[in-house]
């Protein structure tokens, strides 16, 4: 089994490289990342070893690139994006580059070079904008709701265009929140981790009634892998743990996981368009290709906050004032 791999050197890319080597012997991973914002190679180093695993430093974009590698593999799992919402605010044309234009990129070269090789893109339940009751299905209306998830919708319609129109064996992912070891400093629970660290307030956007369904990154990527494996082309897959929690709740666990209480939470400015509930229904994965996660928030969390207080190493070059802003959607990136 031979994989490309877009966006490895970011958090759950990094995480599925690792998964994948440990689950399947014989599986050869190449890592194409641009080693952008949100790219730490520190991520991978315990890789650089294996003679499994190899990096090539490109962008999604950029044609050639992409035409050197896709031709020989057998499937392409593209984690490749700009992710974080406050910054799409700020600065949204980086998103329209990678997260639109880049995965146009990818279906092109798959068209012309390798069309029988799968293509797994991963998305997110920001396509659907928020919900106050019920949980969105793959079949619902796509209502997004910030830049960043504009552009993750935009690229998923391409993708489904591709299946149809040329045949492309493509499948989308949309997960809910993530969170577990390498997460970037600027994500919501391991700003508030090292912020704490750093004897530091943690900033809660408006009322912290906001909901989130949060799984562990590794029940993410096992996730993937089955749709890599049992998906079909055309497809949207819902990926979700069911532990929904606001994030008052979330701090609460958080913090009494460090010995702190609700006196370390600062209550900040809401940033624009927040949206207050996200939840995916994800029967069809869980009921058609038996999936489901294998981890609890409790269990998740516990090894998650263990993970960033045992490794200061790595995330201290990051910590930067700008990162661990309390209200970064101001900023100039």
């Amino acid at each position: 089994m031979r994989l490309l791999v877009t966006g490895g050197m970011g958090f759950i890319g990094s995480n599925f490289i690792r998964y994948i080597l440990d689950e399947h012997a014989d599986a050869q991973v190449i890592n194409l990342d641009a080693l952008k914002y949100g790219s730490n190679p520190a991520n991978v180093k315990d890789l650089v070893e294996d003679g499994r695993y190899s990096f090539v430093r490109g962008d999604i974009s950029d044609y050639e690139i992409m035409s050197s590698l896709v031709e020989d593999v057998d499937a392409v799992i593209n984690f490749a994006a700009e992710t974080h919402v406050d910054r799409s605010i700020s600065s949204p044309g980086s998103f329209l580059e990678s997260n639109v234009k880049g995965v146009f990129t990818i279906l092109e070269v798959l068209r012309k070079k390798n069309p029988e090789a799968r293509l797994v893109q991963i998305s997110t339940d920001e396509v659907y904008g928020d919900t106050l009751e019920g949980s969105f299905k793959e079949t619902d209306a796509l209502r997004p709701s910030s830049p960043y998830s504009a552009s993750k919708a935009s690229s998923d319609v391409f993708v489904l265009s591709y299946a149809r129109t040329y045949g492309l064996n493509a499948m989308i992912t949309r997960c809910t929140n993530n969170y577990g070891p390498c997460q970037f400093p600027e994500k919501l629970i391991p700003k508030a981790i090292i912020r704490t660290l750093m004897s530091l307030k943690v900033p809660v956007y408006g009322t912290g009634e906001n909901v989130r369904d949060w799984i562990y990154v590794l029940d993410h990527c096992k996730a993937v892998e089955i749709v890599m494996e049992s998906g079909k082309s055309g497809e949207i897959y819902n990926v979700s743990s069911g532990e929904e929690k606001s994030n008052l709740e979330l701090l609460g666990t958080l913090l009494k996981n460090m010995d702190k209480d609700e006196t370390v939470m600062e209550f900040v400015e809401d940033r624009p368009g927040h949206d207050l509930r996200y939840s995916l229904n994800s029967s069809k994965i869980r009921e058609g290709l038996g999936w489901k996660p294998e981890h609890s928030f409790q269990e998740g969390m516990d090894v998650t906050v263990k993970w960033y207080l045992e490794h200061e190493d790595w995330w201290q070059p990051l910590a930067d004032d700008r990162v661990l802003d309390p209200a970064p959607w101001k900023l100039v990136w």
